[in-house]
């Protein structure tokens, strides 16, 4: 089962960002997020969080065991650019492209087994009716 988690326009160049992911992606989650904690690049964090957000769908969403959990995919892609400028000599300017980075982590695992256990059929509602009309009948009545 796969399950996924993304973080659109993080204030971070994609080229940076990718860096970062090189170095985890060959790794469990659980210990891409312990070594991401103590890198110094900012990307290190934004990734981090998109990992233990999908590891948090994995476990609540999809009920799949945070052990069997790996890596399907680290995408860092291209978000929007922020154009500004920057005034220079003789009255020209400079443009400043303020990139954006798009982060998408597919993790991929079994769901955890289930248990089974007997539960009693649930009575249907003509059983609830027959059930309601002997109590009152029983209620109602003074012998």
């Amino acid at each position: 089962m796969e399950v996924t988690a993304i973080a659109k326009n993080q204030r971070i160049s994609p080229q940076k960002a990718r860096l970062v992911v090189g170095q985890i992606k060959k790794m469990k989650p659980q210990e891409a997020v312990q070594i991401l904690e103590f890198l110094p690049q900012k990307s290190s964090l934004l990734i981090r969080k998109v990992i233990l957000s999908a590891i948090a769908n994995a476990k609540n969403n999809y009920d799949i065991a945070e052990e069997s959990l790996k890596f399907n995919q680290i995408q860092i892609g291209r978000g929007p650019i922020l154009k500004r400028y920057r005034p220079v000599a003789r009255g020209r300017a400079h443009s400043i492209l303020k990139r954006t980075a798009n982060i998408r982590v597919v993790l991929e695992g079994e769901k955890k087994a289930v248990s089974k256990e007997l539960k009693q059929p649930e009575k249907t509602i003509t059983e609830k009716k027959e059930i309601k009309s002997e109590k009152e009948n029983t209620n109602g009545s003074k012998s």
